[in-house]
């Protein structure tokens, strides 16, 4: 199966599951599961929330231990969220300011959420053990799910 069908597979799953679906805890925690399930690359797929003006916090994810929590301007996720736009990181250690996290980490791609007022409430990460794991039909594919998130937080982020 071609990354394009992972994705398309992966969004029609999720799709299914969101259908009038208002917890956005929820949402997150069946996102992440189906997209570690359908990502064979995936070391940690989860979700860092906005919990304070500058802060990110854990969220639901699969995979082992995350950092607590980010600032915005910090490693890869602090960066998405502070620019508010995607990145995908072929080397995390060429990354000036990563976080360590998992050290087995070698790259990662990270999309911000947003809720229907076009507010940011989280960044979906997803890590691989791989270097150069991740390209653009990676991001175009987590910011087609990230969009399918942004109804489940029409009344704010828990």
């Amino acid at each position: 199966m071609t990354t394009a069908e992972a994705y398309r597979e992966a969004e029609r799953e999720i799709a299914a599951l969101l259908d009038g679906s208002t917890d956005p805890i929820a949402a997150m925690a069946s996102c992440a599961s189906v997209l570690h399930q359908r990502l064979p690359q995936s070391s940690w797929t989860g979700f860092y929330r906005v919990v304070a003006p500058e802060l990110l916090r854990i969220g639901p994810y699969q995979g082992p231990p995350g950092c607590l929590e980010i600032p915005f301007g910090s490693g890869v996720c602090g960066t998405v969220a502070a620019s508010r736009e995607p990145l995908v990181v072929r080397d995390v250690h060429a990354f000036d300011g990563h976080i360590a996290c998992d050290p087995r980490a070698r790259a990662e791609v990270v999309v911000p959420v947003f809720d229907p007022d076009g507010d940011l409430v989280a960044v979906l990460d997803v890590d691989s053990h791989r270097e150069a794991a991740f390209d653009d039909g990676d991001r175009l594919g987590l910011e087609r799910v990230a969009a399918l998130l942004a109804p489940c937080f029409a009344g704010g982020t828990p």
